[in-house]
């Protein structure tokens, strides 16, 4: 589950491996979404067209309010907020403010899917 305000390079790697890795693990069940927290009229067209040029197959991408869905408690103050959750109990999260999220967080991020998956 990731929470975004916007798209930036590093969400768009992020998003391409999380979607690659669910397809692959789809007999574990895994899933994955976005939410992107904006209100941007534009952002819809945005997203229909980063899902259609990233190849997305597995990752769902959605829009809410600003203030992200009820109930989250997505930080104001974050840009990007990733958790890895299995059955309602997180085991990875992370928060990144506003050009905080780089390349290198990618490859951490991806490397702690190794939490959410069992065993093989």
């Amino acid at each position: 589950m990731i929470f975004a305000r916007e798209i930036s390079d590093p969400l768009t790697s992020l998003v391409k491996k999380i979607d690659a890795a669910t397809a692959k693990n789809s007999s574990c069940r895994m899933g994955s979404f976005v939410v992107f927290c904006n209100d941007d009229e534009s952002l819809e067209k945005k997203l229909k067209a980063l899902a259609e040029k990233s190849k997305l197959k597995q990752t769902v991408l959605t829009l809410d309010n600003p203030s992200g869905p009820s109930g989250y408690n997505v930080a104001k103050d974050a840009d990007v907020t990733v958790v890895l959750y299995v059955e309602k109990t997180v085991k990875a999260n992370y928060a990144f403010k506003k050009g905080e999220f780089k390349a290198k967080d990618v490859d951490k991020i991806m490397a702690d899917l190794s939490k959410i998956l069992p065993d093989k």
